[in-house]
């Protein structure tokens, strides 16, 4: 099955957010490794959440995040850019789904949004006291 990355923010977020690769292709069961770059377009720390989605709707069931920078908050340093690991893999059960014969592609979707948190704040108070 060929997987397809999508990446977006919020309005708000001052972030630059995007895929590594645009797309690759995994045997169903096998696990998949792809990341996404992202960097801190302030000169001050910043935090931010990902929610996902995956497409075709019908395919998510089957579609499992194994390590994902989706789990936790993420905090950004100035101008910091990092790489963001996700591996996933789909499923095998899908191939015995009769209303996935038509699906060859699933699409991940991520959008990030601004988050506060506690780690948020230790960074800028660090960073406004230095």
């Amino acid at each position: 099955v060929t997987i397809k990355f999508n990446a977006a923010t919020s309005r708000g977020m001052p972030w630059d957010f995007k895929p590594e690769m645009r797309e690759i292709d995994v045997n169903l069961g096998a696990r998949g490794l792809t990341a996404y770059t992202t960097t801190n377009k302030l000169n001050k720390p910043t935090g931010g959440t990902a929610i996902y989605n995956v497409t075709p709707l019908k395919a998510g069931k089957y579609f499992h995040k194994i390590q994902c920078f989706c789990f936790d908050e993420q905090v950004l340093g100035p101008r910091q850019e990092v790489s963001m690991p996700v591996m996933f893999y789909v499923d095998p059960a899908m191939d015995d789904d009769p209303n996935l014969k038509d699906v060859s592609t699933i699409t991940l979707s991520y959008t990030f949004f601004p988050a506060h948190s506690k780690e948020l704040d230790e960074a800028l108070e660090a960073f406004y006291n230095d």
